[in-house]
């Protein structure tokens, strides 16, 4: 039956069409071969799961235990000038290295889809692990005068740098290992990585807190932390090197080997920036979006809060840094749940429940905090602690999703780090001066409801990516059975 004007399509031509459609795509797109689902080694996931997460954990660390002694860095290569002064200028010099983060996204993140994500992984991690060890050795301004903050300022530029590789390469490392129905559990590891670092730097300030006088801190207790940085970074380098590239980067490779398209394969592989900038720049201001709210609310709570309970609110250090590690520690038991969730429900659904949570909770929840009790700030510290995790454990999964293979890593690198540098990096320091402008402690409340309402917007325009394969890739499933059903999915159906 013909269609005209207002006619409706009968049941049996609407089959015919569908038929005809389906038949239609067929001949658009070749059809799926065995030899293209990469079936995945449970193992081999775990252990580059494992690689990945520590790197990140250790990246954490870093700056956590930056962000935790920042009043005690300040005194220690900035003495001059009232309490204050010298918790902003900690805080700049924190803020420095996310100038350059950027930088090192440009650099590793091409090169990393040129020569493979694992060797880039590498240089980022021992990068990292120097920086922070050198911070450890620096003499003090009573020492060496202007040259202390200098160097300090120099070994945060490293780390930024390195930094700027890392996050990354590592969510790309682990989205292209995973199989595609359980992306989100296993990037949630990423994140767990993220609070593990965070509770190692916390615990460790705490423990020396209480073992050591105020003295003892200044003079050369602060020093502990940045030096157990080595051991830990030894040990990550150690994991990523004994780990194969990742099977969607193989493909790729190998789909460029088996056309002969040597040269123009190898344009694509550098992920060239203005390629980045010009055809996926869509796909960069969604991540950027999403990554400034994301970011805003992570270090407001898990790098800014230390200092906001103790040097704007007038508590103890350790009184508040304990109740953040017991939010932390919540949040890493229920991470790879929210993981889980996500390949259930869809990544769309469990990230606007964070930014909605952030919406609606950041200014009741400083509110408690601001009362003093310790019942009162864990109560606001969890609320927030609830919030972000919906976004800790969905994030590095919807994040990688965005950008195709052959330009992941270095759209992703270029997109996070530079949203990171705008808006994370610097709130430490914006809340703090906004407060002293403005006089109330609520400014970092104000501060997240706004970064919350940008990533509502953000989640509302992204597309649903849970259960699907990475852009450019090929299926990626756990066993034979599955990668077989796929195949007989795809075999012709009988024509009418």
């Amino acid at each position: 039956m013909a269609v005209t004007g207002g006619e409706s399509m009968d049941p049996a031509a609407m089959r015919r069409h569908r038929v005809l459609f389906r038949a239609v795509e067929k001949r658009r797109h070749p059809k799926l071969r065995r030899s293209d689902i990469t079936v995945t080694d449970e193992a081999v996931v775990k252990r580059a799961t494992k690689a990945a997460a520590l790197g990140n954990a250790m990246e954490w660390y870093d700056f956590g235990i930056y962000s935790y002694l920042a009043g005690t860095i300040g005194k220690v290569f900035f003495p001059s000038g009232s309490d204050t002064a010298q918790l902003l200028s900690s805080f700049a010099t924190f803020a420095v290295a996310f100038l350059v983060r950027p930088l090192g996204a440009m650099v590793f993140g091409p090169l990393g889809d040129k020569i493979g994500r694992r060797s880039v992984l590498a240089v980022t991690m021992i990068m990292m692990a120097v920086g922070t060890f050198a911070i450890g050795l620096i003499p003090s301004h009573d020492a060496i005068g202007l040259v202390a903050p200098g160097l300090l300022i120099f070994f945060r530029l490293v780390q930024g740098f390195s930094t700027g590789g890392e996050y990354g390469g590592a969510a790309t490392f682990i989205a292209e290992y995973a199989p595609d129905k359980r992306r989100g559990y296993f990037g949630s590891f990423l994140e767990f990585g993220t609070l593990a670092g965070y509770v190692g730097a916390s615990g460790l300030v705490v423990v020396l807190s209480g073992v050591l006088t105020d003295d003892q801190m200044l003079h050369w207790g602060w020093r502990i932390p940045f030096l157990v940085a080595a051991p830990l970074g030894f040990i990550g380098l150690y994991l990523r090197l004994k780990l194969d590239e990742t099977p969607a980067f193989l493909k790729l490779e190998g789909g460029r080997t088996r056309t002969g398209d040597a040269a123009a394969a190898e344009t694509s592989a550098t992920a060239d920036l203005g390629k980045i900038f010009t055809r996926y720049w869509r796909p960069l201001v969604l991540c950027l979006a999403l990554v400034a709210a994301y970011n805003v609310t992570d270090y407001m709570l898990l790098s800014y809060m230390p200092a906001y309970l103790s040097d704007e609110l007038g508590y103890g250090t350790n009184r508040g840094l304990l109740i953040l590690v017991l939010v932390m520690v919540v949040q890493m038991c229920l991470i790879n749940q929210v993981g889980r969730l996500s390949d259930r429900f869809g990544r769309r659904p469990l990230l606007m429940t964070g930014m909605l949570g952030f919406l609606v909770l950041s200014v009741p929840s400083y509110l408690l905090i601001r009362q003093g009790s310790i019942a009162l700030i864990a109560l606001g510290l969890l609320l927030l602690g609830l919030c972000l995790v919906a976004l800790l454990g969905t994030m590095s999964a919807a994040l990688p999703a965005i950008f195709p293979t052959r330009v992941r890593y270095g759209s992703l690198a270029v997109a996070y780090n530079l949203s990171t540098s705008i808006f994370g990096g610097t709130t430490p320091l914006v809340t703090t001066a906004l407060i002293s402008v403005f006089h109330t402690t609520l400014m970092p409340a104000y501060y997240a409801t706004l970064a919350a309402a940008v990533g509502v917007v953000a989640v509302l325009c992204m597309k649903e990516t849970a259960q699907q394969p990475l852009a450019g890739s090929p299926p990626c499933v756990e066993t034979d059975e599955e990668a077989a059903e796929l195949v007989l999915d795809q075999s012709p159906r009988p024509r009418f």
